[in-house]
């Protein structure tokens, strides 16, 4: 039986929520659509929509709201073919890889459209209400009422998957996930997160459409979870996926499904593409959690950070279970240069490995074998890539470290590296996520019956090859140094590497730990324990309980809190791993 399995199974907290008090909240379409239908007419209702919506859908309820003039905005865009045209050059030619743009939404607008629109608008506004729908809606006139249709990136991807919604301006729901996502992420994204930062201050009301039942809330409500969590620590909802290696851990520890084959990915902190949850009048309203980061920039990442960083939260947490389940393809991630060069990306994807659980037989690759020779492995990878029934002698190659709970592998971009079978990794990252150059897998299929794209050709320019068995030894496992303890706790620096940005901290206590945010965002997750309780020492905030496995955000705004066992955990030893920007 794995560590904490039965104990904690029902304890992890898989929808965390900010609680406001007095918010307003209308759920069900006849009251939304009451709640936002004006007295008078004349009036201009835009709602502005992010892609992953049912759009469709989502028209014919508020074409029933009394009107003079419905405009689709859709239909005041270029036609496809030019819309192909302008982010050609974004998406390239690649199943996976594009290059991130630097459109805005007046880029898809047809001028022409848009100007016999307006005049029409003008001409019999005072005859009725009209209603602007669809992306770019407060682009046309200005809105007495603005609406906007907001919906997570996971919730995006899920729909993608089943061929429902479309990319922005183009009918690309057919296509493969991988291409989706591709022109979603490099390309829609970005454009309605530049048009959506404008519009925070003008929206009168939010809607959530994730779920069955459609929830509003006004312009306050709003404003008032936003600011509630930028000074409090809080999580942001997981997110579970399978995957060709996944394991059997997260469905015990974390209360999952347990018919489904596996689970290997738990993204506990992504909030590019994670939710963040209001409870309100005991009723859950879902948004995009990254509409805190573009809000509260500052109070959240920490002055500093936000001077580096801008408006991207720089830290990901996230769980890979291979318990009972295989190896993870071997792959590396770009330097930062070529991360900048060929994708459009400030900085890469350096990470680590920390591991919470593992089995006896569990093993780390990472690095290389000393005084290999670089041409024969990389001919070695393409033959094995090209005929099935060749397999990559890794351990020619390779260099493999058994692993055991609490070993923390560092891992900076160009390193080669994979966790293998039988462990629960905890991976402590910068946040780009898309950026894996697989080189090798097993010779296995995805998901999908397919194989998965490789990507040597781009891998083997970035493979840093001076690191050997030597170099990881001395540079990159358990790099721990006491820096600190006090009564009842430990306080360790784990890592990350000299060329990483993360600083990681590890403590080990009994009772009650200070901790100091530093002007930085503080990501932490409990590693071992079955609950501790995160609290002000000033009483600035409520308390947060966390439970074994969670991850939670600390704001830099706090600046000062404390840690301690809790419930069943008190009087014993947990352990918590914390990553902050490294100035």
């Amino acid at each position: 039986m794995y560590n904490h399995m039965c104990e904690n199974r029902v304890r992890y907290d898989k929808y965390p929520a900010t609680s406001i008090e007095n918010g307003t909240l209308v759920k069900g379409w006849k009251n939304i659509l009451d709640q936002i239908t004006p007295d008078t007419s004349g009036n201009i209702i835009a709602i502005e929509c992010y892609t992953g919506v049912y759009y469709e859908q989502l028209m014919s309820y508020f074409k029933t709201v009394p009107h003079k003039l419905f405009v689709n905005t859709n239909e005041l865009f270029k036609v496809e073919s030019e819309i192909l045209r302008i982010t050609k050059g974004f998406m390239k030619e690649d199943v996976l890889f594009g290059y991130l743009n630097n459109l805005s939404i007046y880029d898809y607008f047809d001028e022409g459209k848009i100007s016999v629109i307006r005049q029409e608008i003008k001409s019999i506004r005072k005859n009725g209400n009209v209603i602007l729908f669809g992306h770019g809606s407060s682009c046309i006139v200005e809105a007495d009422i603005l609406i906007y249709a907001d919906m997570p990136r996971w919730e995006i991807q899920q729909r993608m998957r089943k061929n429902e919604v479309t990319g922005l301006g183009v009918n690309n729901k057919n296509e493969a996930f991988s291409l989706q996502y591709k022109r979603g992420y490099f390309n829609d994204w970005r454009v309605l997160d530049k048009h959506k930062k404008r519009l925070y201050q003008q929206v009168d009301y939010w809607l959530d459409t994730t779920g069955k039942e459609p929830k509003l809330i006004d312009k306050k409500t709003f404003i008032d979870g936003i600011e509630r969590t930028a000074h409090k620590p809080f999580r942001v909802v997981p997110f579970f996926d399978p995957a060709p290696w996944g394991g059997q851990w997260m469905k015990e520890v974390c209360n999952l499904d347990k018919s489904a084959t596996n689970f290997g990915w738990c993204f506990d902190c992504v909030p590019e593409e994670n939710s963040l949850l209001l409870k309100i009048n005991d009723e859950t309203f879902e948004m995009p959690s990254v509409n805190l980061v573009y809000l509260k920039s500052r109070e959240l990442l920490g002055e500093p950070v936000e001077a580096r960083f801008g408006q991207d939260f720089p830290i990901r947490f996230d769980i890979l279970d291979t318990m009972e389940g295989g190896n993870l393809s071997l792959q590396v991630h770009p330097t930062t240069q070529f991360a900048r060069d060929d994708f459009g990306l400030p900085y890469t994807q350096d990470e680590s490995y920390y591991l919470i659980d593992a089995k006896d037989d569990a093993t780390v690759y990472l690095g290389l074998k000393k005084g290999i020779d670089r041409k024969a492995m990389i001919n070695d990878l393409e033959n094995a890539n090209a005929d099935p029934k060749l397999n990559f002698d890794d351990e020619k190659y390779i260099y493999a470290i058994p692993a055991k709970k609490h070993d923390h592998f560092l891992i900076p971009a160009g390193t080669i590296h994979c966790s293998g079978k039988n462990s629960v990794v905890l991976e402590i990252s910068t946040t780009p996520n898309l950026f894996t150059f697989k080189l090798w897998d097993w010779n296995r299929l995805g998901l999908d019956g397919k194989p998965r794209p490789i990507n040597l050709e781009r891998g083997k320019e970035v493979i840093q090859w001076d690191r050997d068995a030597d170099y990881v030894t001395s540079q990159l496992v358990n790099q721990f140094k006491e820096v600190a303890r006090g009564e009842g706790w430990i306080e360790e620096k784990t890592g990350l590497h000299k060329t990483q940005f993360i600083e990681t901290r590890r403590h080990s206590f009994t009772g009650l730990v200070p901790h100091m945010t530093n002007d930085s965002v503080n990501v932490l997750n409990l590693v071992e324990g079955d609950e501790i309780i995160v609290e002000s020492p000033d009483g600035n905030f409520e308390p947060l309980i966390v439970h074994y496995a969670e991850t939670f955000i600390v704001p830099a705004s706090v600046q000062e809190y404390t840690i301690r066992p809790h419930g069943r955990s008190a009087g014993r030893k947990c352990v918590t791993i914390k990553a902050s920007v490294r100035f």
